[in-house]
């Protein structure tokens, strides 16, 4: 329920109108679902594209830095750029109180471009999302129709083809991202991070984004609950599937390394970003995630899953013959991608490089004596290796067999040898004279397994295990 305070807040300048008209656009009502339900109990309509005036800031490997202005409504601003009809396209467009300029928006662009060559556009309608939220969540309307316009110039003008664009949206930008598919048809991709909520939540899907909205839609959902709730919001996200592929990293809802913590001190240059994270860091992760993706494929792979607690029982693991699809830009090279909804989950790491490796450890023991405690283990592989990680943190009793998955910061490949160890024995017991252990791990990216075992005398606190 939106407290009282908020709706005095949010009911300020509320429009009284039925419906504006811009010029080239369109019409746009504020009628029933846009306004007046329980989603969207102010009524306001959108401003005019003069007033949002939103810019196509143009990035190619030609001018990776500094970009080019394009503007929908001037054709010559189109053939005076680096733009090629040659080249699929790109548009990254973003959300509340933002703009495309200098921001996390640059930083995407800069690695898309490391990896394809491409026309990367940042969407800046700055103008149209520093303002109330309900008016920015009903900008978004008229931003995703001079996007579909732009588009629609596009192919007019250079004989392109709307099945090289690719819509990248976060928070409010998801939701222009849709109203951008859905005026214009044959879009290829849509991906929402964390598409805005509130004004969206439960709406119909003429009013958020939808799988319909492009040939393929996927969405990474990282704030569908907040830890500010108790002011009325339930996160800036949202927890309503959206897409033909939704992912639920972390489980949607509190982020690693975004643990609500009080700051006792902003860095005095760096306010604005400071406050930003303290606020929206699990919205924000999002992005970040996704953009750590492009250059990173194999990094963030998704389980298909009912719930997120039946992901971190096993479900889904490992990934089946065809495949689990990467959370990120490389999500559409998923094999299983249908008209169906499929929700995926995966964990992250709590700080950049935030990808990780899902593996499956098993271990029995089988000595007299319940022997070990507080066990780690350390994998060596073709690849790489992993710091030492808990397996365990209580005792090891003979005969048990006691299941964990971990996700680590590397993939190790091929495993050649694992190292197990534990801080101390079962207090009071002795030692055991014999030693034997096996344990299995599995590949979560694949699922080979691999088993190795250790049976003999040993008083230190480590075992070194080989292939069984």
């Amino acid at each position: 329920m939106v407290p009282l305070w908020l709706l005095i807040l949010l009911s300020a300048g509320v429009v009284l109108g039925k419906e504006v008209c811009y010029d080239k656009i369109g019409c746009f009502s504020n009628e029933r679902p846009w306004s007046w339900t329980e989603e969207r109990p102010i009524s306001r309509l959108p401003w005019s594209p003069q007033q949002i005036q939103a810019k196509f800031l143009l990035h190619t490997r030609e001018n990776p830095v500094d970009f080019q202005v394009l503007d929908a409504f001037n054709e010559s601003s189109i053939s005076a750029s680096n733009f090629k009809a040659s080249r699929k396209s790109r548009f990254i467009i973003h959300g509340f109180i933002n703009s495309g300029e200098g921001s996390w928006l640059t930083d995407m662009c800069t690695a898309i471009l490391t990896v394809e060559d491409v026309n990367c556009f940042c969407v800046d309608w700055r103008k149209g999302a520093f303002t109330l939220y309900t008016q920015a969540a009903n900008n978004v309307r008229v931003v995703g129709a001079v996007i579909a316009y732009f588009i629609d110039t596009l192919v007019n003008t250079a004989g392109y083809s709307p099945s090289d664009v690719y819509l990248i949206g976060h928070s409010l930008g998801a939701q222009a991202a849709g109203e951008a598919g859905k005026r214009r048809p044959g879009v290829s991709r849509i991906t929402g991070l964390s598409p805005a909520g509130p004004y969206f939540q439960g709406t119909p899907p003429e009013v958020r984004l939808d799988p319909t909205d492009a040939d393929f839609v996927d969405v990474i959902h990282t704030d569908t609950s907040s830890l500010i709730a108790h002011l009325g919001f339930k996160g800036f996200g949202t927890s309503q599937l959206l897409g033909n592929l939704d992912f639920f990293p972390n489980g949607g809802k509190t982020m690693p390394g975004c643990e609500f913590h009080i700051p006792f001190l902003f860095h005095p240059d760096d306010l604005w970003h400071d406050g930003e994270n303290f606020i929206a860091c699990d919205h924000l992760r999002s992005y970040k995630y996704f953009t750590e993706s492009i250059t990173n494929p194999e990094g963030f792979f998704g389980f298909l899953a009912d719930a997120y607690d039946h992901f971190q029982m096993g479900a889904g693991f490992p990934c089946p013959d065809t495949g689990c699809p990467s959370m990120g830009y490389y999500a559409d090279k998923y094999a299983g991608i249908t008209a169906q909804n499929k929700v995926f989950y995966l964990d992250t790491l709590a700080d950049s490089p935030y990808a990780s490796w899902r593996y499956m450890i098993s271990v029995k023991e089988h000595s007299l004596l319940a022997l070990f405690k507080d066990s780690q283990i350390t994998i060596h592989g073709s690849l790489g290796e992993t710091k030492k990680d808990e397996i365990h943190g209580g005792h090891i009793y003979r005969d048990h067999n006691y299941v964990t998955y971990l996700d680590l910061a590397v993939y190790v490949g091929d495993v050649h040898k694992m190292v197990f160890t534990f801080k101390h024995r079962l207090p009071g017991s002795l030692p055991s004279p014999l030693t034997s252990i096996s344990v299995s791990i599995q590949s979560g990216k694949d699922g080979k397994l691999y088993k190795v075992c250790g049976n003999e005398s040993r008083q230190e606190n480590a075992l070194t295990l080989p292939f069984c």
